[in-house]
């Protein structure tokens, strides 16, 4: 197992699902046999981020699972240059004929007509507004978004329309739109999460090499904060072995920051993201690797993931996990970020103007 300069995924498998091939280098790095090995050590050299845009039909995406605070959601990108080892959204990749691995963090997809569908969208007779959310699947502020500013387009499109929208990110750069954001706040249209792992930069560079430094996503909250943006620590995921050990100084400094609430998901491995992240760590923190994956099963009722509805988020009913939510919650309680739920407003909401009265 080689790791990939700037990239988590130690390797570009395909999908045993659907039987595709493994796939090789294709001309924009050099393997593992080429002269690159010996300028990045142990590392391949570092491979080149693409980008391809995509022009889907619809923009919303519906859902019914019970253990989410939603029922519809928008992604302006496929694929997340961040590379979060751990991210559940790779296995959407296979769909594409492209690996959860390296492909997930390189082989990026944009949506430039977004805003236009989803203003089509909520212009519809008969739609019923509720909280859209972003981030669900892959980060609205990845690094393309500064290129392609399609999460700000759909934001645009929520300001004009009155339309409430909660934001998931790990990146610094939804500070850009804090113009927009404030708009938002200031008619309850608008929560922002800031997703925090770690304080360790070394194990947030290794593990998410490609998203904000912790110091940066505190940076956030605060200015956030003081723009009257309501935002949340988001502390997710929760590794038991890994960052378990540093829930209270995480939510603390959330709330030294501005944060008015926090929540967690505990670390989640559905499909070809658990060898992923075995891989990782046994590359990465070799050490460290047997203690993590024991401990992961031991909150998970002896798996390393567990798909069923109630418990995937926050793990089965052993010790260990019971000890997990229990320390999370008195952390919240202590620092003041056990409210409840913010909740949006739907009062603002008009739909846009259909095609015939933007004639007159």
């Amino acid at each position: 197992m080689t790791q990939t300069h700037g990239r988590a995924a130690t390797n570009n498998r395909a999908s045993p699902r659907f039987g595709l091939p493994d796939r090789e280098a294709d001309g924009d790095w050099l393997d593992a046999e080429g002269a690159g090995i010996g300028q990045w050590g142990n590392e391949l050299p570092p491979l080149d981020t693409t980008v391809t845009l995509e022009t889907p039909r619809t923009i919303l995406t519906r859902n019914q699972s019970p253990d989410l605070p939603f029922d519809r959601s928008v992604n302006a990108y496929r694929g997340c240059e961040h590379g979060c080892i751990y991210c559940y959204a790779r296995p959407t990749h296979a769909y594409m004929d492209l690996s959860p691995g390296l492909d997930f963090e390189t082989k990026l997809f944009a949506k430039p007509n977004a805003a236009a569908l989803l203003e089509q969208a909520l212009g519809k007779r008969g739609y019923v507004p509720a909280p859209i959310a972003m981030g669900t699947n892959t980060d609205p502020y990845q690094p393309i978004e500064k290129r392609f500013a399609i999460t700000r387009s759909l934001l645009e499109v929520m300001d004009r329309t009155g339309h409430p929208v909660t934001i998931t990110t790990k990146n610094f750069g939804v500070t850009r739109d804090l113009d927009l954001l404030s708009r938002l706040a200031a008619r309850n249209l608008v929560i922002v999460n800031i997703s925090v792992t770690t304080l360790d930069h070394r194990l947030a560079r290794a593990m998410e090499p490609r998203a904000s430094t912790p110091k940066r996503r505190i940076e956030a909250i605060r200015q956030l904060a003081e723009a009257g943006v309501p935002v949340n620590l988001f502390l997710s995921p929760l590794i038991p072995g890994l960052n378990d050990h540093e829930i209270e100084r995480i939510v603390a400094a959330g709330a030294a920051a501005g944060a008015r609430g926090a929540s967690s998901i505990l670390l989640r491995l559905p499909w070809e993201v658990a060898p992923l992240f075995e891989e990782w760590l046994k590359a990465a923190l070799p050490d460290r690797a047997a203690r993590v994956l024991s401990l992961l099963r031991q909150s998970r009722d002896g798996r390393l993931n567990d798909p069923a509805f109630g418990s995937r988020m926050s793990g089965g009913d052993s010790a260990y996990a019971r000890m997990l939510r229990s320390r999370f919650r008195a952390a919240c309680a202590r620092h003041g970020l056990d409210r409840d739920q913010f909740t949006l407003s739907e009062d603002h909401f008009r739909p846009p103007d259909g095609p015939q009265l933007s004639l007159f």
